[in-house]
């Protein structure tokens, strides 16, 4: 399938019960979990450093998710993780960064190369998160560069699981209107996979 497609040898690692647009792109050293979805337009390029993203998240419309590679100017390189039950919004990116369990990053928000977002954080829409920086668990972050603002409420916290859930849901109705139970149509799966996931 000409939209998830191996480079250098590695293949994405596709839950069967994951969702993925025709028109979004994944390429390479990707694993995508359980009931995930990537929305149209989207791009998960694992080509020079690894993507892990975890169940139950949704990255939605126009989203772009990348990595650094190992050199003298970043040992190591910097991949990318996204948790469980993280909805990532309109047109962000994710660049070499860590993104924790029940997250939220708002639309148009940027988080670049070293950054940590530990569980149950917010980040608004249009923020910069420079690299390096580590959010805090329980608050909300805004600004260019993003700054603290306060603790979530209960109903914020709360939110991040009916996000995760909604979203999940209109993924199988996605699969049930193109008609195939999984992330893509039967006949274009591979082979069985550890874990019961199939690479592609």
């Amino acid at each position: 399938m000409p939209n998830i497609r191996p480079f250098d040898g590695k293949q994405p690692v596709i839950a069967p019960d994951a969702w993925i647009d025709e028109t979004a792109i994944v390429i390479g050293d990707v694993t995508l979990g359980a009931e995930s979805s990537l929305w149209p337009g989207v791009i998960v390029r694992g080509d020079i450093n690894h993507i892990r993203i975890g169940e139950r998240t949704n990255v939605q419309d126009g989203s772009i998710l990348h990595v650094t590679h190992d050199s003298r100017f970043a040992l190591g390189g910097f991949p990318l993780t996204v948790g469980h039950d993280v909805t990532v919004g309109h047109g962000v990116i994710l660049h070499g960064c860590e993104i924790g369990h029940h997250c939220l990053i708002g639309m148009g928000a940027t988080i670049m190369d070293g950054s940590v977002a530990e569980p149950y954080v917010v980040v608004g829409a249009g923020s910069l998160v420079p690299g390096g920086k580590v959010l805090e668990s329980g608050h909300l972050y805004i600004g260019s560069p993003a700054r603290r603002i306060r603790l979530l409420t209960e109903q914020e916290r709360e939110y991040f699981e009916y996000s995760s859930v909604n979203y999940a849901r209109l993924a199988r109705h996605y699969r049930s209107e193109a008609g195939g139970s999984g992330s893509i149509a039967k006949e274009l799966l591979g082979v069985e996979h550890p874990g019961g996931r199939r690479r592609v």
